[in-house]
Order: structure tokens, then sequence, then C-alpha cells
């Protein structure tokens, strides 16, 4: 080469993986024939035995792209298969589960676009805190995932986000503007054609391409509060709530006034475990 390698990592990709079936003769035939019934599985007529393996025309058990863009379209062909599983390992590929990512990407439409009349229908609103502090959270999270190509996490947060700001239009009629393009932007890794579509009908004369990732607020990336679990003798009797910033005195204080003092030993024996997780 003619200059200095551009390559700082090598990802060797796993397998995609389907199930496969012989016949009585050892040979296999084709995936996409074979019928399922009472448990067992027939093709023409002949009962076959199941087993799996990798994508590919030697097991005859191919899933062409094509057939599943027509079906459900290229976006959703995408973000099933970025979303199935970690990238270097081996994933199992399932028809029935890209009902799934459909549905993700419905649910992103319907938060900007109204079914009924094809009007855009987000609002101005300020955001409440809950969804704000989940925002920002998401925000932070996809930039990492995404860029440790870790495409199927990012997208198990942007699903979280998307079914807060469900909830958030049910209630108020509509999601607020200030939520729903950051979330247009992170989908478009995974969606592209949706997400360029969505940002279209919110105003935006110019492609995403080039706008750049939400910046999340580190302001809001901590919580206020934090819930403890409240252990005696090894087993929890209850949980408190505190700030996050409560010391380890702070949180006996609050959790000590609560113990049934008819069955709890003195409170010598008695922790709040501040290093167990969170509770949410």
């Amino acid at each position: 080469m003619s200059s200095e390698e551009p390559f700082h990592r090598l990802i060797n990709q796993g397998y995609i993986q389907a199930y496969a079936y012989q016949d009585s003769r050892g040979q296999y035939v084709q995936a996409d024939q074979v019928t399922e019934t009472g448990g067992k599985f027939f093709f023409e007529g002949n009962e076959v035995k199941r087993e799996y393996g990798k994508i590919g025309k030697s097991l005859k058990n191919v899933v062409t792209p094509d057939d599943m863009c027509a079906a459900y379209g290229a976006d959703t062909f995408r973000m099933y298969e970025m979303s199935m599983g970690p990238l270097e390992t081996s994933r199992p590929w399932d028809t029935r589960a890209v009902v799934g990512a459909h549905r993700f990407l419905q649910r992103v439409w319907r938060l900007v676009i109204d079914e009924q009349t094809g009007d855009v229908h987000v609002n101005d609103d300020d955001v409440d805190e809950e969804t704000l502090r989940l925002l920002h959270k998401t925000i932070d999270g996809a930039r990492r995932d995404y860029a440790g190509m870790k495409a199927n996490t990012a997208a198990a947060k942007l699903i979280e986000l998307t079914n807060r700001l469900t909830v958030v239009a049910a209630e108020r009629g509509a999601a607020p503007r200030a939520a729903v393009e950051p979330l247009v932007l992170m989908t478009a890794p995974l969606a592209p054609h949706v997400a360029e579509e969505l940002w279209s009908r919110l105003g935006h004369p110019q492609t995403l391409t080039f706008e750049p990732f939400p910046e999340a607020d580190p302001a809001l990336l901590t919580e206020d509060t934090v819930t403890y679990p409240v252990q005696v003798n090894g087993k929890v009797r209850g949980r408190v709530t505190v700030p996050a910033d409560a010391s380890q005195d702070d949180v006996l204080a609050v959790a000590l006034p609560t113990r049934p003092s008819s069955r709890l030993p003195s409170p010598a024996r008695t922790s709040a475990n501040p290093s167990s997780s969170p509770a949410e």
C-alpha cells in the first residue's frame, strides 16, 4: 500500500443461522417448502429431519433479501439484521421475529404522522423531566453503542425511548418535537429510508445525512434519587429512596425508623446496603 494501514480493528462477523431439513436419504430439501404438522416436518408429503446450520446454498435454507424487502420493506430487513445480536457472534434467523422490527418502525412513524390524516402531529411542548432524562441517556448510550459497532444494544435503547414517547403521545395527544427529532436522527443508521422521510415531513428541507448526532447533557445522565434494598440478616425487608448523593449515615437514618421493632434485631445488626444495585 502507498499509505499507512487505514484499518484499526478486524471484526469477524458471526454466521446467520437457520433451520435446514434432510430427507430419508440424507439430502437437503428446500427449507421454505417444508411444512410443520403436529410437531413434525414434511417436504412433499414425506417426513424430514430438522437441523440447524449457517444459511447457505448447500443447506438449501437461504433467505432471499428481495422477498423480505417485498414483504416488509428494506428498512425492516436492515433493522432486524442489525438488532439480532452481537455482530461477532452467530445468530439464529427467525422470519417470524422480523415482525418485531416492523412494529418498532411503525411506532416511530406514528409518533410523527397521524395515520388517519397523514399530517404531522408533533407539538412544541416542553419535554417532561422523566422523558428528558431517558432521551439524554439514550443519546449517550446509542452514541457509544454505534461507535462500538453494537447496533443491537443501540436498537434496544431506541425501542425503550419510543415506548416512552408513545405513552406521552397517548396522554398528551402528540409527542414533543424536541424528543422526536433526536429519535429520528438516532434511528437513521438502522432505518435510513424511514428516518429520511420522517425528517423531511418534520419540515427539514435538507437531508439528515449531514446532521450532527444529538448531544447528551451530562447533567441529565445522573439520577436525582436512588433506591436501596434494606437487608436484615441477609434478607431484603424493604426499600428506601434517598438522594443520589446521600451518605451511608443518611441512608441508615431513613432505613432504620421503618423497621418493625418487634421482629427485627437491634440497629447494629440492621444494614441498608448502598453497594447493592439500585432497584428501579
